[in-house]
């Protein structure tokens, strides 16, 4: 069903999308204390398949978590990764070769019928099949032979908030059981959370400020890549504003150009290698003139016309991306209310797209 902006949620705007982003400690620290032995016994299985090349499978939101999924296997278990072409078996018919291949599909509902035949054909192929989903009776679980349950509770509102940091912690505790670790250095972030939560009158000073912004660009490096296309999907999806989101070296490649001291560019500056790699973007950026925002250390946000400071203290680089895109769903969400528009049901979207 399409929610439009003549349904009940408009009789208290966002009050649906404000209560699911709220939940997000509370979502963090079910998945830790309950959710992650079974991550943890799910890996030991995959693991014993040995696969020697990862395909991810994903639209929208979930392939955001996809990308940072990749990252992850790429850096931390050094597997070969690709981002799965679904239309390739769906609309094509091809019959690819996926002997000793982990194919995971990340999916809130399980339900796009996308994701399922292409999951189905994966596995015809000889794949070892791994579905991440909200809905663990899902025909996208059904069809899979490893299923995760991201314990995140029903998700309401159309833009996706806890499921996104869910997904995150999730593929970031198999992955880490995939290497024989148990996730320990994620213990703390339902706390942190909470006070990125806490702090969202520093989120709507800032919300007014872009209030009027025509467009927006949103640039990061490695993990925090992830979160610059989440938030761009967020900020569009809810306030209807253009927001273009690039990896820091992409920008250098020709976007820059269109950078001027008018429309905002939002930094995710991660505390780490990825951090390192971007200074030379925000550098350029700074000469240009360019209206800067940075969600990051207090050192780059200071350094910036504008910004939010993250916890990143003691905080692996890997973990940050679950941290820093609560701040940009708050934004999204005041930038939204501030132009006088409604957050939990953005015009001609569906909460569970049926793409083939």
């Amino acid at each position: 069903m399409t929610v439009t902006s003549s349904s009940p949620y408009s009789e208290q705007p966002g009050r649906i999308m404000s209560r699911e982003m709220a939940e997000q400690p509370d979502v963090l620290r079910r998945i830790l204390e309950t959710g992650a032995p079974r991550i943890r016994r799910t890996a030991e299985q995959v693991a014993a398949q040995r696969p020697r090349f990862v395909l991810l499978t994903a639209r929208g939101t979930s392939d955001n978590a996809a990308l940072y999924a990749k990252y992850l296997l790429e850096v931390r278990l050094g597997l070969p990764c690709g981002l799965t072409s679904m239309s390739t078996t769906t609309a094509y018919g091809a019959k690819p070769d996926l002997r000793d291949v982990l194919v995971i599909t990340v999916s809130q509902s399980g339900g796009s019928p996308d994701l399922v035949a292409s999951t189905h054909a994966a596995r015809e192929a000889g794949a070892v099949t791994l579905a991440v989903t909200n809905n663990p009776d899902s025909p996208l679980a059904a069809v899979s032979e490893h299923h995760i349950d991201i314990l995140a509770g029903p998700e309401k509102a159309l833009p996706a908030t806890k499921t996104y940091t869910a997904s995150l912690l999730a593929l970031y505790l198999f992955i880490e059981g995939l290497r024989g670790g148990d996730g320990a250095e994620a213990r703390g972030l339902p706390d942190l959370a909470a006070g990125l939560l806490a702090r969202q009158p520093e989120i709507r000073t800032l919300a007014a400020r872009y209030r009027f912004a025509e467009r927006m660009v949103i640039t990061s490096r490695g993990y925090g890549y992830p979160t610059a296309k989440e938030a761009a999907l967020k900020l569009m999806e809810t306030s209807y504003i253009p927001a273009l989101a690039y990896s820091g070296a992409d920008l250098l490649h020709g976007p820059l150009a269109m950078v001027d001291n008018i429309s905002p560019v939002i930094a995710v500056v991660t505390d780490g290698k990825g951090g390192a790699a971007l200074q030379p973007v925000l550098d350029r950026l700074r000469g240009r003139g360019a209206d800067l925002v940075v969600i990051g250390p207090k050192a780059q946000v200071e350094q910036a016309s504008a910004g939010f400071v993250l916890p990143t203290e003691n905080v692996a680089e890997e973990l940050q991306p679950i941290l820093e895109i609560i701040p940009l769903q708050l934004l999204a969400y005041e930038v939204t209310i501030a132009r006088g528009q409604d957050p939990d049901a953005p015009r001609a979207l569906a909460k569970v797209t049926e793409t083939r």
